[in-house]
């Protein structure tokens, strides 16, 4: 017990006589003036690619998107495709791992990803190129074994 109470009046005093000296070598450290941030918007002669995404290019030549995202306004320098071959193989490998089942007047797409199947549906008159293409494959596949059945009839 006699031990404890000397260890803390020890530290007690270690404290008391480390508060007492006056600090002679502090520098000041310079920090940074924050600059002001300018909140980016879609300009208004931007011209909308689809939903959510605009494209721009400014007076001096700099092409630009502009996307909406849930966080605000993101703002990506337009660099547009490198490769025309590689854009090709994407552009075919999207269309044929994409599967189309008509639904009314729409159609329902399917496709694999890395996150599952991505499913999404969209009006007859409301196709993107690579909809269009797997829509039009799947009509041709269903017209060869009507075309075929047709044939051997006769």
């Amino acid at each position: 017990m006699t031990f404890r109470v000397l260890a803390v009046l020890t530290i007690l005093a270690a404290t008391a006589a480390a508060d007492d000296k006056p600090v002679t070598n502090r520098r000041k450290i310079e920090t940074p003036k924050p600059t002001k941030v300018q909140a980016v918007t879609i300009p208004p002669d931007a011209v909308q690619i689809d939903p959510n995404n605009y494209r721009y290019t400014d007076p001096a030549g700099k092409k630009w998107i502009f996307s909406k995202t849930p966080f605000g306004i993101a703002r990506v320098e337009d660099k547009g495709v490198q490769d025309p071959q590689k854009a090709k193989e994407e552009l075919a490998h999207q269309i044929e791992s994409t599967k189309a089942v008509e639904d009314g007047d729409s159609i329902r797409f399917e496709r694999a990803s890395p996150f599952g199947i991505s499913r999404w549906q969209r009006k007859k008159g409301e196709l993107n190129e690579v909809e269009r293409a797997v829509w039009d494959r799947e009509l041709e596949k269903r017209a060869a074994p009507q075309s075929a059945a047709s044939a051997t009839k006769d």
